[in-house]
């Protein structure tokens, strides 16, 4: 691994002291490094990756200098609107670095949701007409490729990508100790609790991340199967428009959403479909422990919201406010599935795992075709 105070140090003396972005797995090393070592103000953890790249831009406008942009590859997808038609040549001519964690290299073996994403990644940067590097394990190389690649930045006044391989800035091993923070459950704890106060049959959706695998290891503990369940791997942001849809279009059945904070604020819009249409037989639930734990810890923006008076907002039932104890989790759940609307409960929750959490080694369309879509197509 490189050592990322020296990464950072070589960016700052290059001129690059602003950093923006999504954390990332690959890449929480380096992030954590920035937090340790870059005030806050200039070290902007983006809700996605374009709106990171719109940060960056904002900077730039603003100061003359050049911006960083972190993220995984499977936020590049968010950032192509804001790349195209804002920091492209043709149109502001944003200049920019881009370290990219890159999940599903060819060759090294991940997990199924990486692995297009992982081939393609080094196309997309081509395709959007942004010249591409890969980051070297080694200090001395990483620093001559900054140099040649601010070179370019400056003088092209463009976007230039760096993809960062496996273990160039990451950490050998995340940390899953509990971190109190004054909750008394963990995210494992308050997903049984929900299961516990459920209807029978109701369908539940869980976020990517820690969730997808507590879920899927609760149902194995309590030999319940998986035909109940959507284990949304990937698609960070998107678990509960899936539920939403799975609730719009069976309406005999209850479908929950099982949702991280971090995933939540990547797309709140999504939030507000509820507003339009009558789905008594939806509930969204945050497990909300303000941090993006599953990359690495750093803080998500989580406890700072007001996700209770967001869901009001957008049209949902809630309690008076968010729940934290086993108790409040079972009798929000009881008293909200029958109350007529759609509902949304936020759970906060400590961070780190409440005990050993096994990696998630299925099939993910046997499981669907085989299991979810047999359970909703009877």
């Amino acid at each position: 691994m490189l050592d990322q105070i020296k990464l950072i140090q070589t960016l700052h003396d290059a001129g690059v002291d602003f950093f923006t972005g999504v954390p990332d797995s690959y890449l929480n090393g380096f992030c954590n490094s920035l937090l340790v070592t870059v005030p806050s103000e200039h070290n902007v953890i983006a809700a996605n990756e374009g709106n990171a790249v719109a940060i960056a831009a904002g900077y730039y406008f603003s100061t003359g200098k050049v911006p960083l942009v972190y993220m995984q590859n499977s936020g590049v997808g968010n950032t192509i609107n804001p790349l195209v038609s804002l920091a492209d040549k043709d149109v502001y001519r944003v200049p920019m670095l881009l370290f990219i964690g890159w999940r599903g290299e060819p060759g090294t073996g991940d997990h199924a949701q990486h692995k297009r994403q992982g081939e393609i990644t080094p196309k997309l940067p081509e395709l959007l007409g942004i010249p591409c590097h890969i980051a070297p394990d080694d200090n001395e190389a990483m620093s001559q490729l900054i140099s040649e690649a601010l070179a370019t930045v400056k003088a092209g006044r463009t976007p230039v990508a760096i993809l960062v391989p496996k273990g160039v800035m990451a950490e050998e091993k995340k940390s899953t100790a509990p971190v109190e923070n004054g909750y008394p459950l963990f995210r494992e704890e308050a997903m049984e609790a929900v299961l516990d106060a459920l209807p029978e049959n109701a369908v539940c959706s869980a976020t990517t991340g820690r969730a997808t695998r507590e879920l899927y290891f609760l149902r194995e503990r309590r030999g319940e199967g998986h035909g109940l369940d959507f284990l949304n791997v990937g698609s960070m942001g998107h678990a509960s428009s899936v539920a939403f849809s799975i609730a719009m279009n069976r309406k005999d059945r209850y479908s929950v959403c099982f949702d991280g904070d971090s995933a939540a604020l990547m797309h709140m819009g999504a939030m507000s479909m509820v507003s339009k249409y009558d789905l008594p037989n939806f509930m969204h639930i945050i497990l909300n422990n303000g941090a993006h734990e599953s990359v690495g810890g750093q803080p998500s923006a989580g406890f700072a919201v007001d996700f209770i008076k967001i869901a009001q907002g957008c049209g949902y039932k809630t309690p008076v406010s968010f729940v934290t104890t086993r108790e409040e989790v079972m009798k929000a759940v009881r008293e909200l599935v029958a109350c007529g609307h759609p509902t949304f409960i936020e759970i906060r929750v400590k961070k780190g795992l409440a005990g050993k959490l096994p990696p998630l080694n299925i099939d993910s369309h046997e499981l669907l075709i085989n299991e979810l879509m047999n359970e909703l197509q009877k």
